[in-house]
């Protein structure tokens, strides 16, 4: 569970910023994207095979 404290004079932008950055780190923002909606179990087979040929860096 993500938590953000007020510094000093911080105000709420601030904090909601800092928020946003942590949720960013952790990874929260991608995995609800992601859970939006249904992806069928063959897109998500094409999906990671397109990611691990960027990775590798080969290309069809």
């Amino acid at each position: 569970m993500i938590k953000v404290k007020a510094r000093g004079n911080e105000s709420v932008d601030q904090m909601l910023r800092r928020f946003k950055k942590m949720c960013e780190k952790e990874g929260l923002t991608k995995d609800i994207k992601r859970n939006a909606y249904y992806e069928k179990p063959s897109e998500r087979k094409r999906r990671r095979a397109r990611k691990s040929v960027k990775r590798v860096g080969f290309d069809r």
